[in-house]
């Protein structure tokens, strides 16, 4: 698999020609049905004529977050995707300990006739956030944490599920340790059932031990305690902040550096957003958020305004300018194969277990393409 980047004047046909691959596979690669022309800057996954570089690295796992949509929806996702894990999004946890139900039940189908195996995701979220107060309460009651422990089971059970993902946010910090013996509970408890567990864990350099965000993370002891972590890395551009790579490769690298040193390599799976976001300029804090977009809507955003696509070599990730139709900039920073490219050496690079995404409703041919070519990728049975 190769990219080329279009130049001024370039046309899909004369790229065909160039690399003697047919018009319809660029086209069907790089989801370019719906976008209107090629933009100067864009890049462009070009595919081998013939499978000498078809050699792949090695094998990976990849989970795939989804939000519950319509059938047809979840349908087209899971068609046009690989993944080890797929994980719903997600049992929330109540005061009660209890899981408010999820509408899962086609994602849990289809998936599994694609082959992908179902992890349980459950959170503390409410009102649409994560909620310290709620983390809190569950951490510090070990008779409401009984009755959790009890209905992540039934939930596991009765729908099929073939492990927990445990993705707890805005811990109070002061909690740490709480959170620590919480997951250990937990997981000794599943263990016993043959239930695998991974846990979510924000991204960050070093062990900062302070911040709602950070300081409850404990990488070491949960990375002992899990089968796998998955590290969000991703949101250092997020739409309440000022417009900036989404998830930039040398941030990227400095939180792996840390986690490496603490938890076992073969533990950790590298999150890969699917998404970017289109800011209006100028960036006011507490002002008007930025709109989350797909790869293939910043595409046909830069071609509606005739915007020219850089590319930071620092972030590693590309982004451009416009005017919209009023008159109002606007900065865009998305994901590409480039990025996508440089997310998998660091895969390698690491030998990282694998790879998880957020979130599988944005479409991004391209990485599915790239991911592909570049390992196999495992599967889990049930």
């Amino acid at each position: 698999m190769r990219i080329h980047i279009v130049k001024p004047g370039d046309s899909l046909w004369l790229i065909s020609n160039r690399y003697g691959v047919p018009i319809e596979e660029i086209v069907r690669l790089n989801g370019l049905q719906e976008v209107p022309y090629l933009i100067p800057g864009q890049a462009i996954l070009i595919p081998s004529k013939t499978s000498t570089n078809s050699k792949k690295l090695r094998t990976v796992e990849a989970n795939g977050y989804i939000l519950p949509s319509t059938k047809e929806h979840e349908d087209e996702i899971i068609s046009n995707v690989n993944l080890t894990y797929i994980s719903p999004f997600s049992y929330q946890v109540t005061i009660d300990g209890d899981l408010i139900p999820l509408n899962d039940d086609n994602i849990l189908e289809t998936s599994k006739e694609a082959g992908f195996t179902p992890i349980l995701v459950i959170t503390n979220i409410r009102n649409k956030n994560f909620n310290a107060n709620l983390a809190h309460q569950i951490l510090t009651n070990e008779s409401l944490q009984e009755v959790l422990f009890e209905n992540i089971l039934k939930t596991l059970t009765e729908k099929g599920y073939y492990g927990l993902n445990i993705d707890f946010e805005r811990i109070p910090p002061e909690d740490r340790q709480l959170y620590n013996d919480f997951v250990k509970k937990l997981t000794d408890l599943l263990h016993s059932e043959n239930y695998p567990v991974t846990v979510a864990l924000v991204p960050k350099p070093y062990d900062i031990t302070t911040g709602a965000w950070h300081g409850a993370h404990d990488y070491q002891a949960l990375g002992e305690i899990a089968d796998s972590v998955i590290i969000m890395t991703y949101d250092w551009g997020w739409a309440g902040g000022p417009p900036m790579a989404i998830a930039p490769i040398n941030q990227v690298k400095s939180v792996l550096n840390y986690a490496v040193s603490v938890i076992p390599s073969e533990k950790i799976m590298m999150g890969i957003p699917l998404y970017g976001y289109d800011w209006p300029l100028p960036y006011i804090p507490r002002g008007k958020w930025a709109r989350l977009i797909s790869h293939i809507e910043a595409l046909k955003i830069a071609a509606r305004y005739g915007a020219f696509i850089e590319y930071d070599p620092i972030a590693q990730s590309p982004y451009f300018k416009y005017f919209d139709e009023f008159g109002n900039p606007h900065e865009v920073w998305f994901e590409d194969a480039r990025s996508f490219q440089e997310k998998f050496k660091l895969v390698d690079l690491y030998d990282l277990r694998g790879v998880s995404y957020w979130e599988l409703s944005l479409p991004s041919p391209q990485n599915w393409a790239l991911l592909e070519s570049t390992f196999d990728i495992k599967k889990e049975t049930i």
